[in-house]
């Protein structure tokens, strides 16, 4: 019943920025932990950053200090905004909703998920 739909990944060059937008319909958003996720070609799926309910974050270390996840309740909105984008970041970027609110950082304690939007950084 919940939906996810992911916006704003486009190509940026090396040390451009670029805010992602995940818009959710249904269930209780603000309940909800929220989490950015990406998968880089050949590489399986990772952990990106979180936002539990509370408003508590956390952050992969290799985007710490660079990324920002965000989130309006209001809205029914959580954001990624990513400064000094690096070609590593090329990915395709998912967000994903946890029901229990707490902010796991695996991917398996996520019970919904968008279709993801392409993030590209040319080397």
């Amino acid at each position: 019943q919940v939906q996810l739909v992911e916006s704003g990944g486009r190509l940026v060059q090396a040390g451009g920025s670029l805010r992602l937008s995940c818009a959710a319909s249904g269930g209780t958003f603000s309940g909800y932990a929220m989490g950015w996720f990406r998968q880089a070609p050949g590489k399986e799926r990772e952990f990106v950053a979180t936002i539990a309910w509370n408003g508590i974050t956390n952050y992969d270390d290799s985007v710490k200090g660079r990324f920002t996840i965000s989130r309006d309740n209001a809205k029914n909105t959580v954001y990624l905004q990513m400064n000094s984008l690096e070609s590593e970041d090329t990915a395709v970027y998912y967000c994903a909703a946890d029901r229990s609110g707490l902010g796991y950082r695996a991917e398996s304690r996520y019970h919904y998920w968008g279709q993801g939007t392409q993030v590209t950084v040319p080397s």
